[in-house]
């Protein structure tokens, strides 16, 4: 299952490349999100999730996260051991907001999920697998924010 998350990942990168050519300006870092995620689609796609971000100046912080969208898709998934990277970030804080993605997975049992997504000049790619059943593609709203 993680080499079939890695290919997706691989497929779906040129789209985060091309939508934030500048996130490799001079004084940027890269950050890892570590976060598990849960969720269900049937057209319509939710999930929610928490997580926490670490930059490469050392400072982190904890997240929440939400998915919502559509496309054709259906499905019941948890991912536990999900990681994202982070490029073009020169503050913690501009990992918070709302992305534009699009993504693909697929899985019975062990599900495996991939997605490149861009905001502003910082793009964000991710991976993980777990557990649940699903099969699709489509576009989505991915919003990072603090814990309530």
């Amino acid at each position: 299952m993680k080499r079939k998350a890695l290919w997706m990942a691989l497929l779906l990168l040129p789209l985060g490349a091309m939508a934030a050519p500048a996130a490799h300006a001079a004084g940027t870092m890269k950050c890892t999100m570590r976060f598990t995620l849960s969720g269900w689609s049937v057209i319509y796609q939710t999930a929610d999730g928490q997580g926490t971000v670490t930059c490469a100046n050392g400072r982190s912080m904890d997240v929440h996260i939400t998915a919502k969208g559509g496309g054709l898709t259906v499905g019941k998934y948890k991912l536990d051991n999900g990681v994202g990277h982070f490029s073009g970030v020169t503050n913690i804080k501009e990992v918070l907001g709302g992305y534009a993605t699009a993504n693909a997975h697929a899985g019975v049992v062990g599900s495996s999920h991939a997605a490149a997504m861009t905001k502003g000049n910082v793009s964000l790619a991710l991976t993980g697998t777990g557990k649940g059943w699903d099969i699709g593609a489509g576009f989505e709203a991915f919003t990072i924010s603090k814990p309530k």
